[in-house]
């Protein structure tokens, strides 16, 4: 028995990086530093014959998780997208106004996943109630819940993680997601028995070009996914129960 790790990118390069890093499966993103939304046509593309699973992000634009109509057009066509594409899965969520997870919009998306895997996303660290969020993902079929404790890294929402875990009672895969690194899984993985961690594995990269960064092409402080990270955590995993 290891853990599964999922890796999570937003580039071609990050995705050869996952992969050749020795990653279980990776999230497909676009904009990472925005908390990630739906890939390019382009990059899913490049993902379909990727020998590893691949789940797509689908978030048609960047803010909350309180959806309108048309973003619920936009993610159904998406969701198609991905299954023609013939992708693993799909990654997404859905929030009221008060936080708690949108039921009827989510059954609507979930509706529209049928071949694909489905893992409810980060609106979950949006919810006032733990209870009644887990059983709502449950009853909605989702497979996995990604979240970091209802805060802003997963180490710093343990407590939460714990509960959270303890209240899908093997109804529901938790995977905790955030901050993960080689240098804390440990602390985590010594608390909570989870099966699957989420991380970018992302290094520094400098800018390449000064006057793109001068013009707002290119942000100053950029991430990129690292093969070398990627492996070093996926060594830890193998080796956590061996």
């Amino acid at each position: 028995m290891s853990i599964l790790l999922e890796v999570c990118v937003d580039s071609s390069a990050g995705l050869t990086a996952a992969i050749n890093g020795g990653a279980d499966r990776v999230e497909l993103c676009s904009a990472l530093e925005l908390g990630g939304l739906t890939p390019t046509s382009g990059l899913i593309g490049q993902a379909a014959v990727a020998p590893i699973p691949i789940y797509a992000m689908i978030r048609p634009r960047p803010g909350n998780f309180v959806v309108t109509e048309a973003d619920i057009d936009a993610m159904l066509r998406e969701i198609d997208v991905v299954r023609n594409t013939g992708l693993a899965g799909v990654v997404f969520g859905a929030n009221l106004a008060n936080g708690e997870l949108d039921y009827t919009t989510l059954q609507r998306l979930m509706r529209q996943c049928q071949g694909l895997g489905v893992t409810l996303h980060r609106a979950f660290d949006l919810v006032p109630d733990l209870d009644e969020a887990v059983t709502m993902a449950v009853e909605l079929g989702f497979e996995r819940i990604l979240t970091s404790g209802r805060s802003l890294t997963a180490l710093a929402g343990i407590d939460d993680l714990e509960k959270t875990f303890e209240l899908a009672a093997g109804r529901i895969k938790i995977m905790p997601g955030s901050g993960i690194n080689i240098g804390n899984a440990n602390v985590l993985l010594d608390r909570i028995p989870f099966g699957e961690i989420h991380s970018s594995c992302a290094a520094p990269l400098a800018p390449v070009s000064e006057a793109a960064m001068r013009l707002g092409f290119e942000a100053a402080s950029q991430k990129q996914t690292s093969v070398d990270l990627v492996r070093a955590l996926k060594n830890y995993c193998l080796s956590r129960y061996a």
